[in-house]
């Protein structure tokens, strides 16, 4: 622990190997190590507990991951940052993994070797959506995310029905999980700053997550209702079967997408499904 407490500050570390963020990849760095302990706070008991890490950078985050005794995987896209990472490694004593990839294209199963991984990022903006989605749906169940987005797309997460943030997203999220925005963070906090703030998200998966083929029927369901959201149901839902799947469902075709709770959209995907087994389109 001395070893880690004892590194020297990041951006000193940055600037001895000559380092910048790329907004290509969406690189935004938090080096306040009082946040990324903060956030690794929030992450829960984290003590001999496998940790992954999306987008370590310059191991902001994974410092403190470390410190609070993970067993860490950081998957990083930049090989840039291998240098850094290899430094971490050399104080870690072992709870240090590096794999260099696309996260979207990782097996987490294999990555876990069975065991449930506790997933804690600061995700580059450009891909925080996709890999969250990735989690919520894929076959891979973490045992819990605490990962910072752009503050919108936090809101998005937590929305509830009638708010403009309620959407696709929301849907999901809330069918698989308990999700709620545990932390705010200014632009000014990450360098460089944003143009926007950012939020961090805690998302803990319920007990009773929907199976697999109704999971999958309400992606399908809530990406063409929320798809033409500004249509009437009977029009949005045309291709999964319109006015006559509101009917089955029970719910009126002329409300709109962002109307509907969460149990109307699984009375909906419930729908779909029996469609489909009755041969119906």
């Amino acid at each position: 622990m001395s070893a880690l407490t004892n590194l020297p500050p990041l951006r000193q570390s940055l600037e001895a190997h000559g380092l910048m963020a790329d907004k290509g990849l969406g690189q935004h760095f938090l080096l306040d190590l009082n946040i990324t302990r903060k956030i690794a706070r929030l992450a829960g008991p984290l003590e001999g507990r496998p940790v992954l890490e999306v987008g370590p950078g310059p191991g902001g985050l994974t410092r403190a991951l470390l410190e609070a005794g993970a067993d860490v995987t950081v998957i990083e896209k930049d090989a840039r940052f291998l240098p850094i990472l290899n430094d971490l490694t050399t104080v870690s004593e072992g709870r240090l993994t590096i794999q260099m990839g696309d996260a979207l294209k990782v097996d987490e199963g294999a990555l876990a070797a069975g065991a449930p991984l506790t997933i804690v990022s600061n995700l580059p903006y450009n891909v925080g959506t996709a890999l969250l989605i990735k989690w919520l749906t894929g076959p891979y169940r973490p045992a819990s995310m605490t990962l910072m987005f752009q503050k919108e797309v936090a809101e998005r997460i937590v929305a509830r029905p009638g708010d403009d943030a309620y959407g696709r997203l929301a849907v999901l999220a809330q069918a698989t999980t308990q999700a709620k925005i545990v932390m705010e963070a200014p632009a000014r906090a990450f360098t460089p700053p944003p143009k926007v703030d950012s939020a961090v998200v805690r998302l803990d998966p319920l007990p009773d997550r929907p199976p697999t083929p109704l999971l999958a029927a309400l992606e399908r369901v809530s990406q063409a209702a929320f798809g033409q959201r500004r249509k009437m149901l009977r029009a949005s839902l045309k291709p999964l079967g319109g006015a006559d799947l509101c009917a089955a469902a029970g719910i009126d075709p002329v409300r709109r997408a962002e109307t509907l709770t969460l149990d109307e959209f699984m009375g909906l995907a419930q729908a779909v499904l029996v469609a489909e087994r009755h041969g119906e389109k």
